[in-house]
């Protein structure tokens, strides 16, 4: 698992951004579309959301999960050569089961 300086607060979720072939094996360039999903690895939870009753929301998925996330969610992260996105839990869609 990679290590990042980076620990995220509240309802965040830290991805290591996996990246999409531009071209299949045959050489042809793949088009993007407008409402793309991206693909990342949780690599860091916070401690989740808190209720107004102060009941803390457990996250649906852990450290390790590969999950689907809207394309224009989050911040990108660049920390050293690996690029990340932080975002709420609520802009990941689905996860690999």
């Amino acid at each position: 698992m990679t290590k990042t300086p980076i620990q995220p607060v509240g309802d965040r979720v830290l991805l290591k951004k996996l990246d999409k072939p531009e071209r299949t094996a045959g050489g042809i360039y793949l088009p993007e579309t407008k409402e793309e999903l991206l693909e990342g690895e949780v690599v860091a939870l916070g401690s989740g959301r808190i209720l107004q009753d102060g009941k803390r929301v457990e996250f649906e998925y852990k450290v390790g999960d590969r999950v689907l996330y809207k394309k224009y969610a989050g911040t990108d992260l660049l920390i050293g050569e690996v690029k990340y996105v932080i975002l709420g839990q609520d802009d990941i869609v689905a996860k690999y089961i």
